[in-house]
């Protein structure tokens, strides 16, 4: 099973009875499951124009129960990322989003020096390969024989196959040695990236005005409740309290009932199977009987 479900937030001004798929908007959060090899958790901010996916897997949940996701942007330009009120990520935007360029690049003026001698270990060149180690791979088969009916005049010369020699050792490699000469890896020196530039205001968003929901569903049964947008963290954490906190435990029983009833269900319907083949067997072994009985 694949699906997607984003809650999206654009800005006022976006004309609703337009809006599509690729509506310019400013974050985009909510979970992305498919199959085994993605289970995780999408942080989209778009950043003077372009979408910048998060660079961290934060993995989601993929039961079948109601879960609670919670996305926290502060003035420090520092998130943090919730599900079900706990912690599951947290950083720096600057840090984990490529929204701007690099602080450090390298220095495009200096190059590793042409004597810079970075192989740890070399070729011992007072090893030598001994005189019995150059055997060939595969040799001609000692057991096979020219057939009977070879014509080299039609087929050509002909040529025994080949077999792996038992004798073949592989490729000789001298053994290796410390290098005198070793310098250690060779650093790029860095400096500053001239294009850097730091921008205290990624986490403003002024003009929110407009929520939306991304879904892109190949199974029915999704459901969204009690969105909310506030500058106010503990209210946002009660809140979910208040809510999902009240309903998750009666709601992990009842499908706990149901995975036991469905269970039981199934363990009926196979011992009714079960019962009804037992049947079809006693059938067929009576009418056996009475065909050997009619024969004698």
């Amino acid at each position: 099973d694949c699906g997607g479900g984003y809650i999206k937030l654009f800005p006022a001004d976006l004309d609703q009875e337009a809006i599509h798929g690729e509506s310019e908007y400013y974050l985009m959060f909510g979970p992305d499951i498919c199959g085994y090899s993605t289970k995780k958790v999408h942080v989209i901010i778009n950043y003077k124009g372009k979408n910048h996916l998060i660079r961290k897997d934060i993995k989601c949940k993929d039961d079948e129960l109601t879960h609670l996701y919670t996305l926290i942007i502060k003035p420090d330009q520092t998130y943090e990322v919730k599900i079900d009120n706990a912690k599951v990520e947290s950083g720096n935007l600057e840090n984990d989003w490529n929204l701007l360029p690099v602080k450090k690049i390298k220095d495009p003026k200096v190059t590793k020096p042409e004597d810079w001698d970075d192989r740890e270990t070399i070729d011992d060149v007072d090893d030598k390969m001994p005189e019995d180690w150059d055997t060939p791979e595969n040799i001609p088969d000692p057991d096979a024989k020219k057939p009977e009916d070879w014509d080299e005049e039609m087929d050509g010369e002909w040529e025994p196959p080949v077999i792996p020699n038992p004798e073949y050792k592989g490729e000789w490699k001298p053994k290796q040695i410390k290098n005198p000469s070793y310098k250690g890896s060779w650093v790029h020196p860095e400096i500053d990236n001239p294009e850097y530039a730091p921008d205290t205001n990624i986490y403003r968003f002024p003009n929110i005005g407009v929520i939306g929901l991304d879904l892109w569903q190949v199974k029915s049964g999704t459901i969204f409740d009690n969105f909310l947008i506030t500058d106010d963290e503990k209210y946002a954490e009660g809140l979910g309290s208040q809510t999902w906190g009240k309903t998750k435990e009666p709601e992990k029983k009842m499908k706990e009932k149901q995975d036991e009833e469905e269970s039981k269900r199934i363990a009926e319907e196979a011992k009714k199977k079960d019962e009804a083949d037992d049947e079809d067997d006693e059938e067929e072994e009576g009418d056996e009987e009475k065909k050997d009985e009619g024969g004698e």
